[in-house]
């Protein structure tokens, strides 16, 4: 018998304990069956259409407009499932479990905006589709209850065929590519005649044994996802994890195989089209760590299915340093502009942080036939982060990064020249807002390689716009030779709208997609005008006009009544901060609401970037996940997003959380109350995953708030021993580090009502189930006030409709409860420390 996971949705596991004072002793109440519902004015919303996900083919005149399924029924997540080596594979289909899925696809004309539904099969559950380079044709898997199903349409014809004969397995990824030729595609499937899966045995032949020899073995916490756990676990890999590679002309229809079946990894179609670079996972296995870290036989295939050349032979990775990367060739790419020429990383400091070398990595360089052997052209200070690729052979932007100074570098080289000195083109903080450059604007070659977009000496940059007055998005154009930026366009002060790619470069054209607080997102086509002076910097900018592509109606015009503004202040040692201030449709001015901040608090190695604003109050409020957003409908103001940040030496960052965390939210409740819209007196807290930590920390460390929710996160480090977050030092190196910011080692301090939620099989290492389950034993076991809510088959974040539904049901009940309708201070029973 298969090792399947099966959870009864009748199962759903609420447990409480009675408030604090109520009783002489906490105890736990009876469970309470079935899934709940919040308000229908809730409801509404909630089950209201989206607008459409866009996907613009390569020539960028049609588009696939294309309806997410967002909440998929609990029976989807419900189905049996594996857990293999970090994936988790649905065994009757061989289908992805947490993949999402689309179904309807409109294809829609950039030009005119003229529409055509694409007959898919009813109940379809259909992947992303795959554009062919020339523009005219377009695969898709469809999810079906036996098989992932290949699918095939044409830019011009508003129907869509199955192939018959080809089960497609998307265990391992890149289970369908287009050839350069544009007409054939290669497949990763199913083998025909495998037979059927392991059984496991009625009883065990042994234990299951591990062995360490000794010598350092420390690796992130986050390596465990998931993880083999057995002999029978290892056979079941194996097996789904095989597949055939497979060639369809999708002209003829003709199929050819290639080569044997095998545990293929990545595998990717040389520009040339004759040439497949070929990973094959290998065994050993391990139970420490993903099948990304298990040996891989690193090929070179040509186009029937023989080796060419062998260009690594991994080993086991399973002792890969915290925040490291493995040894040997890694990162392996072709390079666009060539019919098969391999590009590849190697560290030079064994994979470690810890190790100090001149440079951190070295890429190499292969040629077809491979008659020679791989050279050295080019090295990075830092660690490699990629290459943006040009039409030109002697441009590239390489890119490295330092994720300890949080800092990264990006340089134009010539791989063709070593010698010639890489030129730095940027040099900024990750974290970096203000002064981001943006990001290449990229096309497709006709071999279906991207490539930056360029004109003569320039490249093409779009961005977020950050400012101190929040996003307006960006497209400038970069001169190589003199690294003077030149902006054609930017997003309105009362709009965001958003560069997608060029139409027509030498007519000024280019797709946008626009919203407002009150127009819901759209795509239009932008016309550039003639050039004028811009009136602070000087520099020439341009007019343009826009004409819109989509007219998508507004879905929940209920919501329009909703305002947000940006608010700015301080926190007590002079770092600048900020949050997004939503209040609720027909808030009148003056009034104290009972209010709920959410929040995430991230990690900065300089209080400057800490500060920079993010996001923007333009753009169309739109409620779903993460959920805190529906308590607008109920009453309550929403503190969005404040900043509480955490920030100095990142070698020890987390030595001073506690302190930050508090003084942050602190000051945020302040302002609000400052601003006269929050009632001091009626404040929740709330955040998921590392916001959950976060959530039950300021319960117990401050009196600024009368209840919490905590969701999937994790509240005893010591459980995450190699590493959390940015913290690199194991809990041997930093014990009281780990103790001190995990609430679980203070739960007799925290004398506030705490609803605790999370998804019963959640793979994140970090969060396990077993976080929240032990923190509820702990509150009740202190005579606590808490809720401890488990959602069956549900992951890190909730995806399930009927789930979804009853954790707003709990949130809103529980703040209605513990907030806005709280005694006040001191007339209750809730013990207030000073």
């Amino acid at each position: 018998m298969q090792r399947l996971d099966r959870v009864s949705p009748c199962a759903l596991a609420l447990t409480a304990s009675l408030l604090l004072g109520a009783a002489p002793a906490a105890q736990a109440a009876a469970a309470e069956p079935g899934y709940r519902q919040p308000p229908k004015a809730v409801l509404d919303v909630l089950r209201a259409p989206l607008p459409p996900n866009v996907s613009l083919n390569p020539t960028r005149d049609t588009m696939i407009l294309a309806t997410l399924v967002r909440y998929p029924p609990i029976a989807y997540l419900a189905q049996p499932m594996l857990r293999l080596a970090g994936v988790r594979v649905l065994p009757a289909n061989r289908g992805d479990r947490d993949s999402y899925y689309w179904s309807e696809f409109v294809l829609t004309r950039v030009a005119d905006g003229g529409q055509q539904r694409v007959a898919l099969p009813k109940d379809a559950r259909a992947g992303w589709p795959v554009w062919s380079a020339d523009g005219k044709r377009y695969a898709f898997t469809n999810t079906a209850s036996d098989a992932v199903e290949l699918w095939l349409g044409e830019r011009d014809r508003p129907t869509a065929r199955r192939v018959a004969g080809v089960r497609l397995n998307p265990m391992l990824g890149d289970e369908l590519q287009w050839l350069p030729d544009q007409r054939t595609l290669l497949l990763k499937t199913v083998p025909r005649g495998q037979g059927k899966p392991p059984v496991e045995p009625a009883t065990p032949a042994g234990p299951a044994v591990q062995e360490t020899a000794g010598g350092a073995g420390a690796s992130s916490t986050y390596e465990l996802r998931d993880v083999l756990k057995s002999p029978h676990d290892e056979a079941l890999f194996e097996y789904y994890a095989t597949s055939q590679l497979v060639l369809l002309d999708v002209v003829s229809g003709k199929l050819t195989r290639l080569g044997k079946p095998a545990m293929f990894a990545n595998v990717d179609v040389a520009p040339d089209g004759q040439h497949i670079l070929i990973e094959i996972v290998q065994r050993p296995f391990s139970y420490l760590t993903t099948h990304d870290n298990f040996p891989r036989l690193v090929e070179i295939w040509d186009r029937r299915g023989r080796p060419v050349h062998r260009v690594a032979s991994l080993p086991l990775f399973d002792s890969v340093p915290i925040w490291g990367v493995p040894t040997g060739p890694r990162s392996f790419e072709w390079r666009p502009t060539e019919p098969a020429t391999l590009i590849w990383a190697e560290a030079q400091d064994r994979g470690d942080w810890n190790v100090q070398v001149p440079h951190r990595d070295r890429i190499m360089l292969a040629r077809a036939p491979f008659q020679e052997p791989a050279r050295e052209v080019a090295r990075t200070e830092q660690r490699f982060g990629g290459l943006w690729w040009s039409e030109r052979s002697d441009l590239a932007l390489l890119v490295e990064y330092d994720s300890i100074k949080h800092w990264t570098r990006t340089f134009a080289v010539d791989l063709d020249d070593p010698q010639q000195k890489q030129r730095l083109i940027w040099d900024h903080s990750t974290h970096e807002r203000y002064r981001h450059p943006g990001w290449p604007v990229m096309h497709a070659l006709p071999n279906g390689f991207w490539v930056m977009e360029q004109y003569r000496d320039s490249i093409f940059l779009s961005g977020r716009g950050a400012s101190p007055a929040g996003d307006r998005p960006f497209l400038d154009r970069l001169d190589l030779r003199t690294l003077k930026t030149y902006r054609l366009f930017r997003s309105g002060r009362d709009s965001y709208e958003s560069f997608v790619a060029w139409r027509d470069y030498a007519k000024g054209q280019f797709v946008t997609r626009r919203e407002s607080p009150t127009e819901p997102p759209n795509i239009f086509v932008r016309t550039l005008g003639a050039p004028h002076r811009a009136e602070a910097a000087g520099e020439p900018v341009f007019d343009s006009t826009a004409s819109a592509v989509t007219r998508w109606p507004d879905p929940t015009p209920q919501l329009r009544g909703i305002t947000k503004q940006l608010v700015k202040y301080q926190r007590a040692d002079g770092v600048e901060l900020s949050f997004t201030l939503y209040l609720p449709p027909g808030y009148r001015p003056g009034t104290r609401l009972p209010t709920v901040v959410w929040a995430y608090p991230l990690d900065y190695a300089d209080p400057q970037m800490a500060g920079q604003v993010a996001g923007s109050t333009q753009r169309f409020t739109v409620l779903g996940w993460p959920l805190h957003l529906f308590l607008l409908l109920d009453g309550y103001a929403v503190i969005d997003n404040p900043a509480l940040p955490v920030v100095g030496d990142t070698n020890k960052i987390y030595d001073t959380y506690l302190e930050q965390l508090i003084a942050g939210a602190r000051a945020a409740v302040d302002k609000a109350v400052e601003m006269g819209v929050t009632d001091r007196d009626r404040i929740g807290v709330t955040g998921h995953s590392h916001g959950g930590l976060m959530t039950v920390n300021l319960l117990t460390h401050t009196d600024l708030f009368r209840a919490g929710i905590a969701r999937s996160g994790a509240y005893n480090r010591t459980l995450t021993a190699f590493g959390f977050q940015n913290e690199r030092r194991t809990l041997w190196q930093a014990p009281a580090v780990y103790t001190r910011v995990s609430p679980f080692f203070h739960v007799d301090e925290l004398k506030r009502p705490l609803l605790l939620i999370h998804g019963a099989d959640d793979p994140n290492p970090g969060t396990t189930p077993l976080q929240s389950e032990k923190l509820f034993e702990a509150i009740r076991g202190n005579g606590g006030a808490a809720r401890l809510v488990m959602l069956p088959h549900e992951g890190h974040g909730y995806r399930a409709l009927e789930s979804t539904e009853h954790a707003l049901w709990e949130m809103l009940t529980w703040f209605d409860r513990h907030v806005k309708n709280a005694p006040p201070r001191g007339g209750d029973q809730e013990t207030v420390r000073p």
